[in-house]
């Protein structure tokens, strides 16, 4: 807006400069223009704030590089100021040394540019259904500058903003804080705190953080392979998902007392399904937000009909100051200690049994036949090569071999009576 001095302007309104107040931002630069009509035979002259003389005429008076002459002629006086600081701020004189002197004044404001803004109170994560505190704070401005909050694309109403002057008394920190309730749906969600403010000239300035919103786990039980048959390899992947991820994982068979698994493993193993592996199957997933449970119903009744698969989880109910915990409790899970397992698979195999007593039968049989065939064969050895036979009979009692060759040939006279046996 031009600016001009009243003194005597009305005897001579042409020999009255006139001037313009200007707005900067820090650090950059301010141009100051001083004009007049009739010079007078005079020359113009810029002063600071403090009445130190800048330029007169085309002459610097003070020596500081940041301040250069733009335009000098006996109607004009132009001069820049480059690298503005806060400190330059205030008003700027031009003077005519005319009779009598006639002055006019240029206002320079500085603006302060605000910092990149700070979010505090997201650094611990937060627990579902509590309450989300969050501060934005911004130094620096000049004026005070405005915040505003975002989450998501949603747009935060703050509970209040603060604005305190600098150690240097001429720039504002601002703050502002937000309260809202935080469901399991914000974790990771973005919250935007921007600095809005005339120094960015239509930029800008804003930080962004991430929520970690703590939630109770789920769980669901997924069958590798999804249809198992009798005879099978079967493992049970209890997928337990939260924030934290559950970390422990107890598996039972209901109308089993003793439990089949706890370990931080969240799969069980079937080596070889069989019949008696059938009946419902539960996982609890346990973390630091609580434990819940999932169950799957296993069918491997017929070797021709695929099992159908159930699976459904229930949050685990919390103990109650009177009642009981139960093994679905997060308490009894992390404290219970199960039998010893020697094996993944919870339920022995029958047809390994089966298996075993074949094989045992088949080996007396072997053993039996055995036994018989070495019987037997030292049996005919003792009898190899035995006769009996009537030749040359009576020939044992004769006195000379005379008789001898007689009652032999009479003896052969009886061929009938000869007779041989060979065994």
């Amino acid at each position: 807006m031009p600016r001009a001095s009243t003194n005597l302007s009305c005897l001579h309104p042409e020999s009255q400069p006139t001037t313009s107040d200007e707005t900067v931002v820090a650090g950059g630069t301010v141009v100051l223009k001083c004009q007049v009509e009739d010079p007078d035979d005079s020359s113009l002259q810029w002063s600071n704030p403090a009445q130190q003389t800048l330029y007169f005429g085309e002459k610097r008076a003070l020596r500081d590089n940041r301040i250069q002459l733009e335009r000098s002629t006996p109607n004009e006086l132009t001069i820049s100021i480059s690298d503005v600081v806060l400190s330059d701020e205030g008003e700027y004189t031009c003077s005519i040394f005319t009779m009598p002197v006639r002055t006019a004044k240029a206002l320079v404001t500085v603006l302060g540019i605000p910092q990149k803004p700070q979010i505090f109170g997201h650094e611990q994560p937060i627990d579902e259904e509590k309450i989300a505190r969050l501060t934005c704070r911004s130094s620096g401005s000049k004026p005070a500058a405005q915040l505003r909050w975002k989450k998501g694309n949603k747009e935060l109403k703050d509970e209040g903003t603060e604005v305190v002057e600098d150690p240097n008394g001429k720039t504002f920190t601002v703050s502002s804080r937000v309260e809202f309730r935080v469901t399991k749906e914000d974790n990771e969600a973005e919250v935007t705190c921007t600095v809005d403010h005339e120094s960015l000239q239509n930029s800008e300035r804003s930080t962004t953080q991430k929520l970690q919103v703590h939630y109770k786990p789920t769980a669901k039980i997924e069958p590798h392979p999804q249809y198992p048959r009798e005879g099978e390899k079967l493992q049970l992947q209890c997928d337990g998902q939260g924030n934290p991820i559950p970390q422990e994982f107890l598996w039972e068979k209901e109308g089993s007392d003793a439990p089949l698994q706890l370990s931080s493993d969240s799969v069980l193993i079937f080596p070889f399904l069989n019949k008696s592996d059938s009946g419902t199957y539960v996982c609890t997933a346990t973390s630091s937000m609580g434990s819940v449970v999932a169950k799957y119903n296993l069918d491997v009744s017929d070797l021709s009909q695929l099992p159908t698969p159930h699976v459904h989880s229930t949050p685990a109910p919390p103990p109650g100051p009177s009642q009981p915990i139960s093994h679905a409790s997060m308490a009894t899970a992390s404290s219970f200690t199960p039998a010893p397992i020697q094996d993944a698979s919870p339920v022995p195999s029958t047809s390994s049994t089966y298996h075993a007593v074949i094989g045992g039968v088949v080996a007396v049989i072997v053993f039996l036949l055995l036994s018989l065939l070495i019987v037997l064969g030292h049996y005919l050895i003792r009898h190899k090569g035995t006769y009996l036979t009537h030749e040359a009979k009576g020939s044992d009692d004769a006195p000379d071999a005379d008789t001898a060759i007689i009652n032999a040939e009479g003896g052969q006279a009886g061929g009938d009576d000869k007779k041989e046996y060979f065994i």
